[in-house]
C-alpha cells in the first residue's frame, strides 16, 4: 500500500520555530502550507530563502493569508489544504509584552487555539494537531524540575493564556478523541530569535560592541534563570510527537538552567571581551513577577520518542553571536 502524502499546515510559519519546522518537514518530503498575516509581509526574512527557491516555493511550500481571529478563513484554508498534520505555533509569545497587551495575548494564544481545535474537530478527515504549549504554564511552581503532571500556576497573562489553551487541547483529546499533542517547550533560542528577546539582544550587543557599533548593553535582572535549548532541536521534538501512534503531552527541555548572567558571560567570551565593562543594569526592564525555578524534566519524551537535545548551552550562545557577527560583516 502506497503511503499517503504528508501535508502539513503551520500557523506562525514566519516565526523562529515555524521556519525551522518548515525546513525539517520539506527535508522529510512533506508539502508545507503556512498561514501568514497580511501585516507580516515585512517579517518573512526567516523563510525568505525558501520563498526564493523556485524548486520549493509554489511547488511544495505554499503561503495563505489568514488571521487567527477569523474562523471563516481558517476553516476555508483547512478545507482547501486538507492537512494530515497541523502545527499551531502562532501567537504573541513575548512574556514581558503580555503584561502590556494582556487582552490581545489571551485572544491570540487562547481563543485562537479553541477556534482551530473546533475546526479540526469538524474537519471530514482526521488531522494530527500539535499545540505549542510553554513552560510558562507552570509559573510560580513549587515542584522542580517540572513534568507533564506538575500543577499549572502561571504568573503572566501569556502563561495564563497558554494554560487555558493547553487544558483545552487535553479536553478535545479526551472528549472527542482528537489527536492533539501539547509540546510543553522550555525556552529555546537560535539566530532567528526575535530582536525583543533578551537572548538575541545579548548576542547582538556582544557582536556590535566587538565590531565597534555599540558601546554598552542595558539589561534588567541578570539573576533570572532559564532552561535554554536550541530551536533546531526542539522542532524535531514537535514532529516526533505527531508520528507516535497515540497523542500525548510532552515536556521538551534540557534539564539544566543557566542565568542571564551566564548567557552574557558566554556571549562576550565568544568575542573575547570582558562583559562587566559593557553591561549596565536598568530596573525598568525587570518583570513584575518572575517564574521561580523553571527547569524541565524531559524523561518522558526521551523514553517514549527517543528525543534528546543535540546541542549544548555554550554551542547555542556561540551560534547566536557568530550569526550576528556574520550579519554585520556581510554589510561592511
Amino acid at each position: 500500500m502506497k503511503e499517503s502524502k504528508k501535508v502539513a499546515l503551520i500557523t506562525g510559519i514566519t516565526g523562529q520555530d515555524g521556519s525551522y519546522l518548515s525546513e525539517l518537514l520539506l527535508e522529510k518530503g512533506y508539502t508545507v502550507h503556512g498561514i501568514v498575516r497580511r501585516t507580516s509581509n515585512l517579517l518573512r526574512s526567516r523563510i525568505e530563502h525558501l520563498r526564493r527557491d523556485e524548486k520549493i516555493y509554489g511547488q511544495r511550500l505554499f503561503l495563505h493569508y489568514g488571521d487567527l481571529s477569523d474562523s471563516t478563513t481558517l476553516r476555508r484554508i483547512l478545507g482547501d489544504v486538507c492537512p494530515t498534520e497541523l502545527y499551531h505555533l502562532a501567537g504573541q509569545s513575548h512574556v514581558g509584552l503580555s503584561f502590556e497587551i494582556p487582552e490581545s495575548t489571551c485572544e491570540e494564544t487562547g481563543m485562537a487555539t479553541l477556534r482551530l481545535l473546533e475546526i479540526a474537530r469538524a474537519h471530514p478527515s482526521p488531522v494530527k494537531f500539535y499545540h505549542a504549549s510553554s513552560s510558562e504554564i507552570f509559573g510560580d511552581t513549587s515542584a522542580s524540575p517540572q513534568t507533564e503532571n506538575t500543577p499549572l500556576r502561571p504568573t503572566s497573562p501569556y502563561g495564563c493564556a497558554k494554560a487555558f489553551a493547553t487544558q483545552l487541547a487535553r479536553v478535545y483529546r479526551q472528549s472527542y478523541g482528537l489527536f492533539v499533542c501539547n509540546g510543553i517547550l522550555y525556552n529555546h533560542e537560535s539566530p532567528r530569535r526575535g530582536e525583543n528577546f533578551v537572548t538575541r539582544k545579548i548576542a547582538r550587543a556582544a557582536a556590535r560592541i566587538a565590531r565597534n557599533r555599540d558601546n554598552n548593553l542595558v539589561l534588567g535582572s541578570l539573576e533570572g534563570r532559564r532552561d535554554w535549548g536550541r530551536a533546531q532541536d526542539y522542532v524535531q521534538a514537535m514532529w516526533l510527537m505527531l508520528q507516535h501512534e497515540t497523542a500525548d503531552d510532552y515536556v521538551v527541555a534540557t534539564g539544566e538552567t543557566h542565568s542571564v548572567r551566564e548567557f552574557v558571560e558566554v556571549a562576550f567570551s565568544v568575542v573575547d571581551l570582558p562583559w562587566e565593562k559593557y553591561v549596565k543594569h536598568d530596573s525598568s526592564f525587570d518583570r513584575p513577577t518572575e517564574p521561580t525555578r523553571l527547569i524541565g524534566c524531559a524523561e518522558k519524551i526521551r523514553k517514549t520518542l527517543g528525543w534528546k537535545p543535540a546541542g549544548s548551552f555554550p554551542q547555542l550562545v556561540r551560534e547566536m553571536v557568530e550569526a550576528e557577527l556574520a550579519a554585520i560583516d556581510s554589510h561592511q
